[in-house]
């Protein structure tokens, strides 16, 4: 049973600000395919479409037959531990830092035998235990095996926090507590533990609606001027706590509906492009280097960055045309802050909603995505430590046709659909 974790003391000032020592993360172009599962969440392993076979590790071809029709398929991760050791002593910068270390060698259920991470609440072999994919503070996928049935506080193992963003203990920043998406958001994270969270709020001249007057109510927040259009504004904000943040959740956004021709000018466009991309720029040139030189900093060190995108940004929605092409860009630029965060460690989580239950989509016919339920996704994806999460039945559909064939889909919504 995982000891619930306790309140770390405050840090002490005199002391130095230890930097990340990233695990080994050299892996081949073919192993890329569990890493790229990891990021969202699954466990998959290879496996022969000519035999059957299950095979690990990753190779070209099926060590049985010699097949190369390979596919990755999920796996339900079931198997029996055969032995386990723990390791006091390593030559890893990395793991010298975090011992003692356990390991241990499963048989799946599915015929591969692994060597994985093994979380505190397993018991010695031989014993049943689930394995699962996570990501690993390099950002390549790593096997650990989870207890069939773990205990309340089992997300407080401290192997199981190295691969992980738990806001337990952490110090959060939410960009725009103005919505109600962003009100859940904070909500959630003060559910799930959050230590202090910063809620931002542009034009704070302006009078508080219910909802935020509600969660400046709660112990945990603290209201921040915050207008991502600001440079000025962000740059102070960053000298004021950017060197306390742990997480940042960019939710700020603009949305309005229409595409080219039914709105004439640019003004509505560049107001989209300033929030969702530049925006994101600005928050990420002076928020990113605080969070990078605080990723290895104890227990509750900075870990995550969130950006709330849309669904809409792997393929432009007409009716909201513009909007979806701020949000695409916004994606290409997550992915390039997600390059440069990766050598410290952080991870950049981009969310991919369907369309929300607000007011730019009271058109939109059910299913939308209320915000209690995206804001739940993104505390999960915290949680288990992915990258990539697509929160909703229209998103899932969405990404599944989009990845059956981008062209089809592009035709599709082109003809209303």
């Amino acid at each position: 049973m995982t000891m619930p974790m306790m309140r770390p003391p405050r840090k002490n000032p005199v002391l130095r600000t230890r930097q990340m020592n990233l695990p080994p993360g050299a892996r081949g172009r073919v192993a890329l395919g569990l890493t790229a599962a990891a990021a969202e969440g699954r466990f998959e392993l290879q496996a022969c479409e000519d035999c059957g076979t299950v095979q690990y590790p990753p190779r070209e071809v099926c060590h049985k037959c010699l097949s190369a029709a390979l596919r990755w398929r999920q796996q339900s991760g079931e198997g029996q531990l055969l032995g386990s050791t723990t390791l006091h002593h390593s030559n890893d910068l990395f793991f010298r830092e975090r011992l003692p270390w356990r390991l241990g060698l499963v048989h799946l259920d599915a015929g591969p035998t692994l060597m994985v991470h093994l979380h505190g609440e397993v018991g010695d072999a031989p014993t049943r235990v689930r394995v699962g994919a996570r990501l690993d503070r390099a950002g390549q996928a790593v096997l650990i095996g989870f207890p069939n049935e773990g205990s309340a506080h089992m997300a407080d193992d401290k192997m199981l926090r190295e691969m992980t963003s738990d806001p337990k203990f952490r110090k959060a920043l939410v960009t725009d507590g103005k919505t109600e998406t962003g009100q859940a958001i904070v909500r959630a994270l003060v559910k799930a533990g959050a230590d202090i969270v910063w809620v931002g709020h542009a034009e704070p001249w302006k009078k508080m609606g219910d909802g935020l007057d509600d969660i400046s109510a709660l112990p945990q927040v603290t209201l921040v001027p915050l207008d991502l259009t600001n440079g000025r504004q962000v740059t102070e904000l960053a000298g004021s706590i950017g060197g306390k943040v742990d997480i940042v959740i960019n939710n700020a956004e603009v949305h309005r509906t229409f595409g080219i021709g039914a709105r004439r000018g640019t003004d509505v466009a560049k107001a989209e492009m300033d929030i969702n991309y530049f925006g994101l720029l600005r928050l990420a040139q002076e928020f990113g280097p605080a969070l990078k030189g605080r990723s290895a900093d104890g227990e509750t060190g900075a870990t995550a960055w969130v950006n709330l995108l849309s669904i809409y940004a792997l393929s432009n929605f007409p009716p909201h045309g513009t909007f979806s092409a701020s949000k695409a860009a916004a994606h290409s630029l997550a992915q390039c802050l997600r390059a440069e965060m990766r050598p410290a460690g952080i991870r950049v989580i981009n969310v991919f909603p369907g369309p929300i239950d607000d007011e730019w989509n009271q058109h939109t016919p059910p299913p939308k995505l209320a915000p209690t339920a995206l804001a739940n996704a993104i505390v999960k994806a915290l949680r288990d430590g992915v990258e990539d999460v697509y929160p909703g039945d229209v998103a899932q559909e969405w990404l599944e046709r989009w990845r059956d064939n981008p062209k089809v889909l592009e035709r599709e919504l082109a003809a209303g659909g």
